[in-house]
């Protein structure tokens, strides 16, 4: 199909703007939200986003769909047939799916198939995992059987970002349900189509009313109630740093557990001894796929001095050979950016970089011609002539925007990577591995890459260090974190306890 045929195909296919409260197919009572396509500035949909009474209504159905026998009492590989067709459902709609990302996010349709594949992933592995998470027989201290069990906690919040929708939504909904809690499940107001889209699949795989409701809305109001309303039990939150910090604050009071997975300043590091051509394709795939728009984002590049030269030469003119271009045709490896909003911010970073003495390499303006007028596109930028300790180097830009910097030796880059206020993932690329070893343990991130970069595994934890939040999502752990662990104690002696006495 032509990108022209895949664009109306995608706008035929989206969802009609009602919201998913508590099992039933709504009107939302809140604000409108305009989504736009962010290749031409055309209008999606026009939605009425949740309001407060939204919230709280979708939350008591979550509450009663959560206690109902039909859910509380399924046993694990019960609960995991549900997570199974909501896989199958999601790998039957997948072109449908990635149409509506993509006019969702701006994200190129190779990206967002990869994605909707990544999701049905998820439920899939996360329904092996209810299947085999076993309850464990604790050490006996004294005369009583010992039992550790894990318990659902009932209504979670998942508040998720704009720039991978259905894959972050099922990082969240699927360990959540496999764990038998309810969702509620927020989406960003710049890409509320896809997680609705998402919940007519699990309606249509047959999840019983209530246990998902979908309500876009703003960080302000529908956000904040969810963290601060009595009935939710966890918010999971992926998204901005300084959101994140408040939203720990919230719960704190609350006495409630949180997940956050929040931004990242990725360092990328190449070492001389490198395999060249490996390391340009691994940074190059690391901070301008996606258009940048990834909290993992390789976006400072450190080089060892003595082929820093040759390898920013080369970097450059395969930065400058991707291909800029709209989201539907398959050629695409760099889409716009979410928003004409989002673009303005990511040319004030650098505009404050160039004159904080940046030089420009390449980038730095949007591309010309007739056929980005009027998309938020944005060309790859590489900047070079900066210290580590420039604004640029140290804050989250979220878009194609790459700081290179030489270094001299191991525990230099060391110390210059881990001299940031993120933790969340890096990259190195040598053909030394116990020195790729020792810098990568030496790392302050959740992820390092080893000559790769942006790899994913379901199986695989992920989260982040200090800025880059709280918490661990993936993995069998995954499952736990949406769990209360409860001790049990049973007695095998028959006898009343001599405390008592003679009763």
């Amino acid at each position: 199909m032509s990108p022209a045929g895949d664009a109306a195909a995608a706008l035929k296919e989206l969802p009609d703007g009602r919201l998913f409260i508590g099992g039933e197919w709504r009107a939302g009572r809140g604000a409108e939200i305009d989504s736009h396509f962010s290749a031409d500035g055309s209008l999606n949909r026009t939605l009425r986003g949740a309001s407060a009474e939204d919230a709280d209504e979708a939350i008591a159905r979550a509450q009663a769909a959560q206690a109902d026998p039909a859910w509380r009492d399924l046993l694990p590989h019960q609960r995991a047939r549900h997570l199974y067709a909501i896989a199958d459902g999601i790998e039957r709609n997948a072109d449908r799916i990635a149409r509506i990302q993509s006019r969702d996010t701006g994200k190129t349709l190779t990206e967002t198939r990869a994605l909707a594949a990544s999701a049905a992933g998820t439920f899939r592995y996360f329904g092996a995992v209810a299947e085999t998470m076993d309850e464990a027989l604790t050490a006996r201290r004294g005369s009583a059987l010992t039992m550790s069990v894990h318990e659902p906690l009932g209504v979670v919040a998942a508040i998720t970002p704009w720039n991978s929708p259905i894959a972050s939504d099922a990082q969240k909904l699927a360990p959540a349900l496999a764990a038998g809690n309810a969702v509620i499940l927020k989406p960003a107001s710049w890409s509320p189509l896809t997680a609705l889209e998402l919940a007519r699949i699990t309606e249509a795989a047959g999840l019983p009313p209530g246990l998902l409701s979908v309500l876009p809305g703003s960080g302000r109001e529908i956000g904040n109630l969810l963290v601060e309303h009595p009935d939710i039990a966890k918010v999971s939150f992926t998204g901005g740093t300084e959101t994140g910090r408040a939203l720990a604050v919230k719960a704190a009071e609350k006495l409630m557990p949180v997940s956050l997975e929040l931004g990242g300043k990725s360092p990328a590091i190449v070492f001389a001894d490198a395999d060249v051509a490996q390391a340009i394709s691994g940074v190059l795939f690391g901070i301008f796929s996606s258009t940048g728009q990834s909290c993992i984002a390789g976006s400072r590049l450190f080089v060892e001095g003595a082929i820093y030269n040759e390898f920013v030469e080369r970097l450059v003119a395969a930065t400058k050979a991707l291909r800029i271009g709209h989201p539907f045709d398959p050629a695409t490896q760099v889409a716009p950016l979410i928003h004409p909003d989002h673009r303005a911010a990511v040319a004030a970073h650098v505009a404050r970089a160039r004159d904080d003495g940046a030089e420009v390499l390449t980038g730095a303006a949007p591309p010309e011609g007739a056929d980005f007028a009027r998309g938020a596109y944005y060309r790859p930028t590489i900047l070079a002539g900066l210290d580590n300790t420039a604004p640029l180097c140290r804050e989250e830009v979220f878009g194609p925007v790459l700081a290179v910097l030489p270094f001299e030796d191991e525990a230099e880059v060391i110390a210059q990577a881990n001299d940031n206020p993120y933790g969340l993932a890096a990259g190195i690329w040598t053909r030394d591995f116990p020195r790729a070893w020792r810098v990568g343990r030496a790392l302050k991130a959740g992820t390092v890459w080893i000559n790769t970069y942006k790899q994913f595994s379901i199986s695989t934890p992920f989260g982040g260090d200090g800025a880059s939040g709280i918490g661990r999502e993936k993995g069998r752990q995954g499952l736990l974190a949406y769990t209360a662990q409860k001790g049990l104690y049973a007695d095998l002696t028959g006898a009343p306890h001599p405390w008592a006495g003679p009763v």
